[in-house]
């Protein structure tokens, strides 16, 4: 199966998808926006006004929430199911994305919440050393309390942060059809609201566009209601 045409399985039912359109890149001088879900949902979920990032409980399944729906939008898995399976498609570049891909391989079709909920620290530390490598944010260990050690984060390039989190807000303008936004712009803003993960987008935000994002966030499939599952059971748990 070719990246470009590859299969969706829902329900049991083979759908073919659409050719997928070449990624944009987003230049900044000499750098580039990382074109990878996870790293930008990082930056995202930095906050400037405090300097530091948000929500850390759940960044971890907010990031592997967002490697599955890259995975997904690449044709790298599909749903059977309820449980992602590997394509044949031609494996990711970005190394992050290429692990959770191995994983699935190796383990085999298990349901979203699973993926989720797996190594979710592993996840987080592995976005933000490939982002430091890239110079994109800058990593300082500290001590909180003067006690306990801990990591000072910064994001290097704000306009960057920026211009992702207006392509996201962009999908949510009335004037855009549901069906013609970019989809990566889009998951971001979905996977954001589901987590209320309010860096990206505010509460009178979720519920002035209530519609627009469930209607976005069918676009974006299984993962979303997999991510609000295991989110509302930590809270419950918790």
């Amino acid at each position: 199966m070719s990246r470009r045409n590859a299969t969706i399985v829902t329900g049991g039912q083979l759908l073919r998808r659409a050719p997928r359109p070449a990624r944009k890149i987003v230049a900044l001088g000499n750098l580039q926006v990382p074109d990878a879900l996870p790293a930008r949902m990082f930056l995202l979920a930095y906050d400037p006004d405090r300097g530091r990032l948000t929500a850390r409980s759940k960044l971890g399944k907010v990031l592997r929430a967002a490697v599955l729906v890259d995975l997904v939008l690449s044709g790298n898995l599909v749903d059977d199911n309820g449980r992602a399976r590997v394509t044949s498609a031609a494996p990711p570049i970005d190394p992050v994305l290429a692990a959770v891909l191995e994983e699935v391989r190796a383990m085999g079709p298990r349901r979203w919440r699973y993926w989720i909920d797996r190594r979710t620290g592993a996840t987080v530390r592995r976005v933000r050393d490939d982002l430091d490598r890239a110079r994109l944010i800058r990593v300082e260990p500290h001590r909180v309390l003067g006690i306990f050690p801990a990591d000072r984060i910064t994001v290097r390039h704000p306009l960057m942060r920026r211009q992702l989190l207006q392509a996201g807000h962009d999908t949510l303008r009335a004037s855009r059809l549901v069906s013609r936004v970019d989809l990566r712009d889009a998951s971001l803003v979905v996977l954001a609201s589901t987590a209320d993960l309010r860096t990206v987008i505010s509460k009178d935000q979720r519920l002035r566009h209530k519609d627009r994002l469930a209607q976005l966030a069918v676009r974006v499939g299984p993962v979303v209601p997999a991510l609000k599952k295991t989110l509302q059971q930590a809270q419950y748990s918790g």
